[in-house]
């Protein structure tokens, strides 16, 4: 009988904050990082997850992790990733340890990492890629998957077998479909609001020239200079290519509102996060206010239960899920049903080290078994860090190409995490060596 013996946690911290990669009008200076867990059995196996976080505190999920994967040590495998939603409820309905949220935060992602992990071992086991593993299993065994507990008002386990075996209907074809031509994209890449105007417009042009027809911007900072960045970058583009906006809650309801229709001489397609996330009431007064621009939001959304309020109370247009940020897999799948049961696209956020590589499974499964279908909906793409993993993102002509690789994409590679681990890898000690003779440099 196989078991789990062993669960490690690790500190992975990228500098992406010395060429301000990923800086929003909230995060201005994000080290990308992964609090990256390996679970290893008695026969040799091994399943990866990570948690993504922007640099400080990444320490703080190693450690929830570390406590959590207590509950798993010692457990029969195959009882595990024979039942993943019974050790989905084992982990987040702990009798102890869900005190710490219920079901939000660092809990709810450190569990997520965990269950993540036990995906990727059973993924392995049958030699498949998680969107293709997910695609063809049954809808009742999709159903027992899922916590329904407090998103029932909204979404019953008889409507999600209706919607899975809705999905089931030419799900062959759609899965050739996928593996053929892949996904749509759309890239965040040229909008980080610490990039120069220059560099703004010529990564515009180059996303255009790479065959994405939607590109995001981050806003929020100033409006002047969102006024000014905004039309560079239509300018760049021509009128056909989308922009989508990105404020990443930085605004109250009113001002979202006055903020957006001043910008909206320039078109945009959506404004992502314009205000806080748990403001359900207040994402659905700003929609009313914005329209026709639409409204998305879901990256920093804790668990199923606030989606379905975002999508009871009319909040969002678009539904942005996150494969590091809920309670795993299972949680996500809840979500892609709950979008579907409200009609409602789904644009993955992958705007951190390794989200592309995870989150690409779940628009994969979602067009392959769900909804049924690619309209008004695309992946986020960030051209960061692809190179640390097994299995990098492939995306070529505007398209993520359908990953192959058994397990869920989450893999990284050993000399990277050696590399990178903080504080002590060996990147992180040239990153420090060169701090040194800059400021050695600036005194001289």
């Amino acid at each position: 009988m196989s078991r789990i013996t062993s669960v490690q946690a690790r500190d992975i911290r990228f500098p992406t904050s010395l060429e301000l990669d990923g800086s929003d009008a909230v995060n201005v200076d994000p080290d990308y990082s992964a609090a990256y867990v390996t679970l290893a059995t008695s026969d040799g196996e091994e399943g990866h997850a990570f948690v993504f976080t922007c640099g400080r505190g990444n320490d703080v999920v190693v450690a929830a992790i570390e406590s959590y994967g207590r509950l798993l040590a010692g457990r029969d495998v195959d009882g595990l990733v024979g039942d993943l939603g019974a050790a989905a409820r084992l982990l987040v309905h702990d009798s102890q340890l869900r005190w710490l949220g219920p079901e939000k935060g660092v809990s709810q992602m450190a569990c997520g990492a965990l269950v993540n992990a036990l995906w990727d071992l059973r993924a392995r086991r049958e030699g498949k890629p998680l969107w293709r593993l997910l695609s063809e299993m049954t809808p009742e065994e999709l159903v027992s998957v899922v916590d329904f507990t407090h998103i029932r008002t909204a979404l019953t386990p008889d409507e999600a077998l209706k919607i899975l075996r809705a999905g089931a209907v030419g799900r062959p074809e759609r899965v050739a479909e996928l593996a053929a031509r892949g996904y749509p994209a759309y890239t965040t890449s040229p909008g980080w609001l610490g990039y120069s105007d220059e560099k703004l417009v010529r990564l515009s042009r180059q996303a255009v020239d790479d065959g994405f027809d939607l590109i995001k911007l981050k806003v929020g900072g100033d409006l002047d200079d969102d006024r000014r960045r905004l039309r560079l970058a239509r300018d760049a583009v021509g009128p056909d290519v989308r922009i989508a906006i990105d404020a990443n809650q930085r605004w109250e309801v009113d001002e979202a509102i006055e903020w957006v229709n001043a910008l909206a001489e320039f078109r945009p397609w959506w404004i992502e996060e314009p205000t806080s996330t748990d403001d359900i009431l207040g994402h659905a007064a700003i929609r009313r206010g914005v329209a026709p621009v639409k409204v998305a939001t879901g990256e920093a959304v804790a668990n199923r239960i606030v989606f379905k309020q975002l999508l009871q109370a009319g909040g969002i247009d678009v539904m942005q899920i996150d494969s590091t940020r809920v309670a795993g897999v299972n949680e996500n799948v809840a979500n892609l049903l709950l979008a579907a049961r409200f009609d409602t696209p789904v644009c993955p956020h992958a705007g951190g080290v390794g989200l592309c590589e995870l989150v690409q499974h779940f628009s994969f499964f979602d067009y392959a078994a769900v909804s049924g279908t690619m309209g008004d909906r695309a992946i986020e793409y960030v051209d960061h860090l692809h190179e640390h993993f097994v299995e990098p993102v492939r995306v070529r002509g505007g398209r993520y190409e359908a990953p192959t690789r058994p397990g869920i994409g989450a893999e990284m590679l050993p000399g990277s995490l050696d590399a990178w681990e903080f504080p002590a890898g060996e990147g992180w000690r040239e990153v420090g060596d060169r701090a040194a003779v800059s400021r050695t440099a600036a005194g001289s």
